[in-house]
């Protein structure tokens, strides 16, 4: 992206901008970095995705200024650069975005790796969950798998696998049960889609987990899991490599969710009244159902018999394996109710759109 290009300009930040802003930013322009500059355009710094996550783990709140996580030093390449240099210095170190600058240092374009050279291919298998009844979407779902319910006019399966593709991931595990030949008349062997496609069938529900089990031949290399109704920008690539980083057996991708008290609250020590809190809001980190797992994290599972994920990550803990957390702050939308399937068919039917969770 160059001065012909303005695009970029859309992820140029103050440098007082909130991490709310920044996450806001982040999202809107999907570019995965956003600019902090001042007010003649000189770089500042930049902050990634991992910056964000970080700074959630160390526990900043929303309303903090993103300095407290501002990179000051980030790589950038001057405007005489040629494309074949700065791919060659991006993979050497291994980074997604460049910022351009000038002689006086002020932001005039953005290099992006998606944009100098096509996804890397990799050995990482993807597994879907594909195969739940999905009630709560009835009657869209009576003579339909959720999975392959239309999203702007190709089913809600192929937005993933095709997100996954985009991402280098050619080879997928679909767990299937309920009405899952309609998922095989359509995808069949996967060639026709550019992928390959291998089927795990369930006699009868195995939970979110239980149907890991099934995979033959097993995964002999790190593998991501999604659920088949989540539709997400989340970087799979870097579920894996967060597990890599943390050296642990399992990762599950948790989102903050914010739930706001309807009714002033009285708070108590006995019977005497201590204080009050005006609708009070509850922070809590829900399960986003996408996770990244070791090919040993299979050993603690038994074929045949049902098991959740919640359970999984509590037998590796019990075990004394790593679990942990990964932070996302990506566009994220749980297709489990009509309204949800709604808006995921308003925001993907837009040009450009960007984010699935917008209305």
């Amino acid at each position: 992206m160059t001065e012909n290009d303005p695009r970029w300009r859309r992820a140029l930040l103050p440098v007082d901008a909130t991490l709310a802003q920044t996450i806001e930013n982040l999202n809107e322009v999907s570019v995965k970095l956003a600019l902090c500059v001042d007010a003649d355009g000189k770089l500042l710094g930049s902050v990634s995705d991992g910056d964000i996550r970080r700074g959630l783990l160390r526990g900043l709140a929303m309303d903090d200024p993103v300095s407290e996580i501002v990179n000051p030093s980030p790589m950038v390449v001057p405007e005489s650069a040629d494309r074949d240099m700065v791919r060659a210095l991006m993979q050497a170190n291994k980074v997604q975005q460049v910022p351009v600058v000038d002689h006086q240092g002020r932001v005039v374009g953005l290099h992006l790796w998606d944009e100098l050279a096509t996804p890397a291919s990799h050995d990482h298998p993807m597994v879907i969950m594909a195969g739940g009844k999905g009630t709560r979407l009835r009657p869209f779902t009576e003579n339909c798998p959720k999975p392959m319910l239309p999203v702007a006019g190709k089913p809600m399966l192929q937005h993933i696998i095709e997100r996954a593709q985009g991402q280098g991931f050619s080879r997928f595990f679909l767990s299937l049960n309920y009405l899952g030949d309609m998922i095989r008349d359509h995808f069949g062997d996967g060639s026709a889609f550019g992928a390959t496609i291998t089927y795990v069938t369930e006699g009868e529900p195995l939970g979110t987990a239980g149907a890991l089990s099934l995979i033959d031949p097993r995964p002999d290399t790190p593998f991501v899991v999604t659920n088949g109704d989540v539709l997400t920008d989340i970087d799979y690539r870097e579920l894996i490599e967060f597990r890599e980083r943390l050296d642990a057996k399992a990762v599950m991708a948790v989102r903050r969710y914010d739930w706001t008290n309807p009714y002033g609250v009285v708070e108590m020590e006995g019977v005497d009244i201590s204080g009050f809190a005006e609708k009070p809001v509850t922070r809590s980190h829900i399960n986003a159902g996408v996770y990244a797992f070791d090919p040993s994290a299979l050993d603690h599972l038994e074929a045949q018999r049902h098991c959740d994920m919640p359970t999984l990550f509590d037998r590796l803990r019990e075990q004394g394996r790593r679990t942990v957390a990964y932070p996302m702050h990506e566009p994220w939308l749980d297709v489990g109710r009509p309204d949800d399937l709604e808006r995921a068919n308003r925001t993907l039917s837009r040009p450009n759109h960007t984010d699935p969770t917008l209305g």
